[in-house]
């Protein structure tokens, strides 16, 4: 739907809410902790400062931004706007009827070049795109992506499927990911190994002991975090 001038006042609107509560001091904070600079992962991204408790409430206070003005923040250079964007558009997933769900998955994948950063993947990956790839094949096609986001989103989005007690695409996810070169999918790996862990603890061992060989160490590490400290140690010194 086209842009109105109501549409167009309402993201004016949301705009000077999301302004009045930045803040400078924690924005350069932010800057940091999420890799802006040069050479790191989210060079050139930029925070606002605002807390994520506030973008939520920004986000349910325009839960009914039209998609037109949704995108707009999606292509934002604001890290805060990007979030608020897929804040709203969960709410309005969550409520949607199974078409326009199926609308809506499509808008993120249409859009998802603003999904570019580590928290903006783990807040919508699982609503977003994993609800509606249960099966994890779509995933599967996304973990061979040279975009580091995309591979993200592949791993998180499998969350959608162990929520319903089905293990299947996270470790298949996992095993395409096993060589990938960066820490950020190291981390996901290992944190959606673990909560498969929980789903199906037998599963979970013997992927370890089939692919301990492969497993970056920071992988490792996130899936046998919830075992005990003895079997932990065991796992860091060999395979069981």
């Amino acid at each position: 739907m086209p842009s109105t001038a109501k549409s167009r006042a309402t993201l004016a609107a949301l705009k000077r809410d999301v302004n009045a509560l930045r803040d400078p001091e924690r924005a350069r904070f932010l800057q940091r902790f999420f890799r802006t600079g040069t050479g790191e992962y989210a060079e050139g991204d930029k925070m606002l400062g605002l807390t994520v408790p506030d973008s939520r409430k920004i986000a349910r206070a325009y839960a009914g931004l039209q998609l037109h003005d949704v995108a707009i923040l999606l292509a934002s250079p604001w890290h805060e706007h990007r979030l608020i964007a897929l804040l709203i558009l969960i709410a309005q997933h969550d409520r949607a009827s199974q078409e326009d769900r199926a609308a809506l998955h499509g808008f993120y994948v249409e859009h998802r070049a603003g999904v570019n950063n580590w928290d903006l993947v783990d807040t919508s990956a699982r609503a977003l795109f994993g609800e509606h790839d249960l099966k994890g094949r779509l995933a599967l096609r996304y973990a061979k992506s040279a975009d580091l986001w995309d591979r993200r989103i592949a791993m998180v989005s499998t969350f959608a499927a162990l929520k319903r007690g089905e293990t299947a695409p996270t470790f298949a996810v996992a095993e395409k990911l096993l060589d990938d070169r960066h820490d950020l999918i190291h981390k996901a790996t290992g944190w959606l190994l673990r909560e498969a862990g929980k789903v199906d603890h037998g599963a979970l061992m013997a992927f370890l002991r089939q692919h301990y060989a492969r497993m970056p160490r920071t992988a490792l590490r996130y899936a046998i975090e919830r075992l005990d400290s003895v079997d932990r140690r065991l796992w860091l010194a060999g395979p069981q």
